[in-house]
């Protein structure tokens, strides 16, 4: 049995989805969030602290988009890997990777600076910079998206689900209002898929279960010594990863 460590909305939302989309069954054990921090135990699970953690028999991952490729090879066949002798393979690796390192990256610096860091350390002109570095960079999803519905091979792919939770935490950050019009429809299009929604409600019973908060990890606060900052004009969160 595959098992996911995972913290509500999160970057181990990606294999959860993945893991959903294609019906594998797995166990899903939820962290508070941040998980080093207000479960120290974990780190004898996984020394990082991080989720996700993925655990297969020997294999153990942390990396998301890892872990999301990894499931896909395993299920292979299956619509949502893009095999080696398919004209969109390259497309397919550049997007699946896209999503954590170029989309995903600077959204972690607006969590931080503009939100989870005291208010003493905040950084508003950094949060501010990567948070037009993360839009400028999406922006060039917009005229691939124009005329196809997916971004590679003609069909849903995990590269959306990597690319489709960095749309998820900037719709936490209040960034989703920037979105160019075909990314914005594309965003649609991926909350309408079954296994988000099944994905969204996996996390949900099982923090249930397991006595654990269900606000979503980029908008937990760290415990206050001071007064929170006034929110910017686009108010961002911390980072979810852990």
């Amino acid at each position: 049995m595959l098992t996911l460590y995972h913290c509500v909305s999160a970057r181990s939302f990606r294999p959860l989805w993945t893991l959903e989309e294609l019906g594998l069954p797995y166990e899903l054990k939820m962290l508070p969030f941040p998980p080093r921090v207000l479960q120290r135990s974990y780190l004898d699970v996984n020394p990082l602290g991080t989720v996700p953690l993925l655990i297969d028999g020997e294999t153990r991952m942390t990396e998301s988009a890892a872990i999301c490729q990894y499931l896909c090879a395993l299920s292979a066949p299956t619509a949502l890997n893009v095999e080696a002798g398919e004209n969109d393979f390259g497309a397919y690796l550049n997007y699946l990777h896209f999503g954590e390192a170029t989309l995903t990256f600077p959204q972690t610096l607006v969590l931080r600076y503009a939100h989870f860091e005291p208010e003493t350390r905040r950084q508003p002109q950094v949060a501010s910079d990567y948070a037009k570095w993360f839009l400028a960079r999406l922006r060039t999803l917009e005229p691939l998206l124009t005329d196809r519905e997916y971004l590679c091979a003609g069909r849903f792919t995990a590269a959306d689900i990597s690319v489709g939770y960095a749309l998820l935490l900037a719709q936490h950050l209040g960034l989703a209002n920037e979105f160019t019009p075909s990314v914005r429809a594309y965003w649609d299009r991926l909350k309408q898929r079954p296994a988000y929604a099944a994905a969204l409600e996996a996390q949900q019973r099982a923090a249930r279960q397991q006595g654990v908060s269900l606000v979503a990890a980029p908008d937990t606060l760290p415990p206050a010594t001071s007064p929170p900052a006034q929110p910017t004009a686009q108010p961002p969160e911390q980072d979810a990863r852990s």
